[in-house]
């Protein structure tokens, strides 16, 4: 089976060093890969990257862009279709027809998050067969929902590079005295400046006002219309520190990295999505210098509330390896998405997040079990172990859940309920009780309740029961449909005669129902009472 895994890792947290260590595994064993990226600078600086690293053995690298000539783009489609070159790093364009692999055995995409859904579908003719890479500091809702729902898999690099400090954020309007004090900080300390504004018409205006701050400031412009060469000359005078601060769009938002600059200021921030922001913030503070982001914003009073939500998350989240937990809550502002559409806020927002949730959950199981049953054995093996009715209501008539004050971290919360949704047996349950106790401390009486309600859940399991309801001091329990033949079977003769003893309740029916109505004080006597129910019958664990 073709992996296909994402790593989500901060700016600076060493996925680029993932992505050339695994294209050497895949060169060694005799494939080509391919390194996808968003931008043109970026693709170059990937490709000093890879050749410096891996120059010391035979491995040819190449690149492929707009900064490179018709006729050198040609050789370079040609010695690839051979199998001469072993890696080939590049934008959009390699997705072209005219790019053909001898023998591809990897994609990497860097910066997921910058390409499109046409993009995506080129690339999945390619992936058919392909072990792919995927690596974003800040995944889209939808790429970090079809990874958290487990249809692809997931790594988050959490550990920072040594002496990293976290990046210094502060939101203002325009404030001369305010920018002009960052400048001289960071030119006085000998380092470089980023000014990043939304659109290519202000540059000049913005430029005149930088001069007007500080008359010394040697700054350039670099935006996506101007000419390669001069786009490249710019680029190559920041690098050689020429230049003080670099005027630009957010053409440097993906992965440049530039350890000298350690200020940015971004004009109109308002205007950007959250991971443009995180990206752009991430471009400063990649050594052990503070680093300072400026967030200009107009008026408050003229932004939209999203937007100030963008914002104040990016302020909240300034400690290292915050890129996971901002994707999280970009994904709590603008929702999840459609999954398989081209729209990035789909039909979800009519059906409701949960539903859809439990259609696709169902249908990749089904995929598993049915169409790809052979790559899935152990899958299938254990699903057929277990009872399939997953849909089981609990009612337990109080509030249930893992607070934000009891596990504050957004990612580990949403972690520990997959895993207490998934708990199938008692041991289970209780090796994730010890555990949220060993981590968090005791359990606040609401978690109690979704203990309790969970365990409700696993007798409703074992037994196949259709809902539980605990109310005050009675257990009112569902049995499922007439045409659950397994049940009515094998389960309901056994309740029969405990309930002919005279101590296991009353059968009612009731609006076609067939309910169990038993007395129980307290919630220890409820989970006893349906564990003596199975003295009466045989019931698959």
């Amino acid at each position: 089976l073709p992996m296909d895994r994402l790593i989500c890792g901060d700016v600076g947290f060493g996925k680029t060093e993932v992505a050339i260590r695994a294209a050497f595994k895949a060169v060694q064993a005799g494939k080509q890969v391919a390194v996808l990226v968003p931008t043109t600078i970026l693709a170059h600086q990937h490709y000093n990257t890879f050749s410096d690293r891996l120059k010391k053995y035979p491995i040819k690298v190449e690149v492929m862009s707009r900064f490179r000539q018709a006729s050198e783009q040609k050789t370079v489609a040609d010695q690839l279709s051979t199998g001469s070159i072993d890696i080939l790093i590049g934008t959009h364009r390699i997705l072209s027809k005219d790019i053909q692999f001898k023998d591809l055995g990897l994609l990497i995409i860097d910066e997921e998050q910058r390409f499109g859904v046409s993009a995506k579908e080129k690339l999945r003719n390619l992936r058919v067969s392909v072990d792919t890479l995927t690596l974003t500091a800040t995944p889209i809702p939808r790429t970090l929902n079809f990874s958290l729902m487990g249809a692809r898999d997931l790594s988050i690099i959490e550990t920072p590079p040594r002496n990293r400090l976290p990046i210094h954020t502060v939101i203002h309007e325009w404030n001369d005295q305010l920018l002009h004090d960052s400048i001289e900080r960071e030119i006085t300390r000998g380092g470089q400046i980023y000014v990043v504004n939304d659109t290519i018409k202000d540059l000049d205006t913005i430029h005149q006002k930088l001069l007007s701050i500080f008359p010394t400031l040697k700054c350039a412009k670099a935006h996506g219309q101007m000419e390669s060469d001069q786009l490249e000359r710019v680029m190559e005078g920041f690098l050689e520190k020429k230049i003080d601060c670099l005027l630009s769009t957010k053409i440097v938002e993906s992965g440049l990295d530039i350890p000298n600059a350690n200020t940015i200021i971004i004009n109109n921030a308002n205007d950007f999505g959250l991971a443009e922001l995180y990206q752009l913030r991430g471009r400063v503070g990649r050594s052990n210098t503070q680093a300072y982001c400026h967030l200009v914003i107009p008026p408050i009073q003229t932004i939209t509330p999203q937007a100030v939500r963008r914002l104040q998350a990016l302020e909240e989240f300034t400690e290292l390896g915050s890129g996971f937990h901002l994707a999280m809550r970009d994904m709590e502002i603008r929702g999840a998405g459609n999954l398989l559409g081209a729209e990035q806020s789909g039909f979800i927002a009519d059906m409701g997040l949960e539903l859809y949730q439990t259609i696709l959950e169902e249908a990749v199981s089904e995929l598993k079990e049915e169409e790809f049953s052979e790559l899935f054995k152990d899958y299938v093996s254990d699903k057929r172990g277990k009872n399939s009715n997953l849909d089981i209501a609990i009612d337990v008539a109080c509030d249930s859940m893992l607070t934000s004050t009891y596990i504050s971290n957004d990612g580990d919360r949403f972690e520990y309920y997959r895993r207490l949704y998934n708990v199938r047996s008692d041991s289970e349950l209780h090796t994730i009780t010890s555990e949220l106790i060993d981590r968090y401390g005791p359990l606040p009486e609401v978690s109690e309740n979704l203990i309790f309600a969970i365990r409700l859940r696993i007798m409703a399991l074992l037994f196949g029961f259709h809902r539980i309801v605990f109310k005050g001091n009675v257990m009112s329990i569902e049995f499922p449909p007439d045409n659950n033949a397994a049940f009515y079977t094998t389960v309901f003769p056994g309740i029969l005669d405990a309930v002919a003893t005279g101590s296991f309740g009353t059968l009612i029916n009731k609006d076609n129902k067939v309910l169990l109505h038993l007395s129980c004080n307290t919630r220890e006597l409820a989970l006893l009472t349906l564990s003596n129910l199975q003295r009466f019958m045989t019931v698959s664990s």
